[in-house]
């Protein structure tokens, strides 16, 4: 997966809030991706005809896999660009392999996706790698493969382990890729592995690890099995348990539901977009806990691709987004602070909520990002309710002299309550960034408090479900700043959301939604 991302940037999709954001230190420094990076040594390429044998969306997935391990790019990518999207990653396949395959067709673009053979393969990369692993020479071959040809041979071992494709038709096509677009060498070498493994899983002898030994033993062989990093698994495990950590694995590596939310704010009722689904033919439920949402596990692309988004007809909104707001409780007349708000997802649904009366600022370190904000608010007709202000947090509740009704802090975090839908944040996180996370909400939290009027509220939220990012902070909050006190969302949720300490939080597990937390702390009058 890509370097750790910049302390400095901010991502850009509501899961990808959980971005650390613009507040922290410059990245580990690594080679940008770009043609070259197909391997040492490798021979530059000049544009070749089109090669109508290669499978596309293969070619696509390789480059994919490439441009988000090394360069950044994000697994989602065609979900979000839709119609006409492929033209542009077969551009990129052109510029790194040196030549085109036929276009991608509808199924290809499915395939070539967050919950198909690109995010697959990021799921359960640690996995594959161990395959792979086990089945050359020696240790050093696979520590120095050449990046793409890695990347074909994961979506090989992907597609016959996990989605049970023909196997010989995958050895195959993964085998022709790899030698027109590195030599001939190469393809032997990527039948040679996936001969290898279509064997031993015909014998059901993979070569997997034992859960046995001692406790970091059984770590290791836990984050191999389910493909998490090992840091990640001690922590759950300590956390959650033995048995409810695995559970949540499962749950992070299967493919990811997604939920859309009406446009209540230019009068598109609930029952509006599911006669639009309808038309679509794209299979949906209707949310258990938000009367605005409704569920779909299948069609997003053809969503998007019916222009639902670009009218402002609805919004890619997780529940858990929603339920947030829900702990807002935004009210007609009100002058809220949505304090790190790109890239608006709660921003707008809470100006839908306003009826025309009040005002969201919303404030962010990324002025494109706010622009963006500014244009889908247009789309939305919620424009008039949204001010954007492009500043740092902690700068602006220095000079600021303006207080707010309510203060949301959606605050940078570790993401990992989001996994099951960016599962490349799994690779991207460290266990050292959880102390520099908990360093930056504890700031940001102190920034945003100033803010708040007597008698308003303060909503810290985050996309975690880590107990450090969120009851934690909480915890030392309320000891720096007495005068906040909880205030419990009892009355805000349905029952089954609040902890014991009135805390907001969505269990992957136990509500198929993303996990999230929030905290209602009112400043005394």
């Amino acid at each position: 997966m890509a370097q750790l991302l910049s302390f400095r940037v901010y991502l850009s999709a509501e899961t990808q809030k959980a971005s650390p954001g613009s507040f922290k230190r410059t990245p580990k420094t690594r080679k940008p991706f770009s043609q070259d990076r197909r391997g040492p040594g490798a021979p530059s390429r000049k544009p070749q005809n089109l090669n109508l044998e290669v499978s596309p969306h293969r070619a696509v997935s390789a480059v994919r896999l490439m441009r988000i391990e090394y360069g950044g790019a994000f697994a989602d990518l065609l979900n979000e660009k839709g119609k006409g999207s492929g033209s542009n990653e077969m551009s990129y396949v052109e510029r790194t392999i040196g030549f085109r395959t036929r276009d991608l067709d509808d199924r290809d673009l499915r395939l070539v996706s967050v919950a198909d053979v690109v995010g697959g393969t990021i799921r359960w990369r640690r996995y594959l790698d161990h395959l792979i692993g086990s089945l050359c020479h020696n240790e050093r071959t696979f520590r120095n493969m050449e990046p793409l040809l890695l990347q074909i041979l994961r979506i090989g071992v992907y597609e016959i382990i996990k989605r049970d494709m023909p196997p010989y038709a995958v050895v195959d096509e993964n085998v022709r890729l790899a030698k027109v677009a590195l030599r001939p060498g190469a393809g032997d070498f990527v039948n040679g592995i996936l001969r290898k493994l279509v064997s031993l899983k015909e014998k059901d002898a993979l070569p997997l690890p034992k859960v046995e030994g001692d406790d970091r033993a059984q770590a290791r062989a836990l984050a191999t099995l389910h493909s998490h990093p090992v840091w990640m698994v001690r922590r759950w495990v300590k956390y959650l348990g033995l048995e409810e950590a695995t559970t949540l694995m499962t749950w992070n590596n299967n493919d990811p539901g997604f939920s859309l939310r009406a446009n209540t704010g230019r009068g598109i009722a609930r029952s509006d977009l599911v006669e639009r689904l309808n038309s679509l033919k794209v299979p949906h439920e209707l949310s258990l806990h938000l009367e605005e949402f409704v569920r779909i596990k299948t069609g997003l692309q053809t969503v998007v691709q019916a222009g639902l988004l670009k009218e402002g007809i609805c919004s890619v909104q997780d529940e858990s987004a929603g339920l947030i707001v829900s702990v807002v409780k935004p009210q007609p007349g009100e002058r809220i602070m949505d304090a790190c708000a790109a890239p608006g997802g709660k921003t707008l649904f809470m100006a839908s909520c306003l009826k025309g009366q009040g005002m969201i600022y919303a404030m962010d370190v990324n002025e494109g990002r706010l622009r963006i904000l500014g244009e889908t608010a247009k789309s939305h007709q919620v424009d008039g309710l949204i001010t954007t202000i492009h500043s740092d947090l902690r700068v602006f509740a220095v000079t600021s002299e303006v207080q707010y009704d309510k203060v949301l802090l959606d605050a940078p975090c570790s993401g990992l309550g989001v996994l099951s839908k960016r599962a490349d944040l799994r690779w991207n996180r460290k266990l050292e960034d959880m102390v520099e996370l908990t360093e930056l909400q504890d700031d940001l939290l102190d920034s945003a408090s100033k803010l708040v009027k007597h008698g308003g509220v303060l909503i810290y939220s985050t996309c975690s479900i880590d107990p450090e990012e969120n009851e934690g902070r909480v915890e030392a909050f309320l000891e720096r700043h007495p005068v906040f006190s909880i205030d419990p969302v009892t009355s805000f949720v349905p029952s089954s959301f609040v902890t014991s300490q009135g805390f907001f939080l969505s269990n992957p597990v136990k509500h198929s939604l993303d996990g999230a937390f929030a905290a209602r702390l009112v400043r005394a009058l």
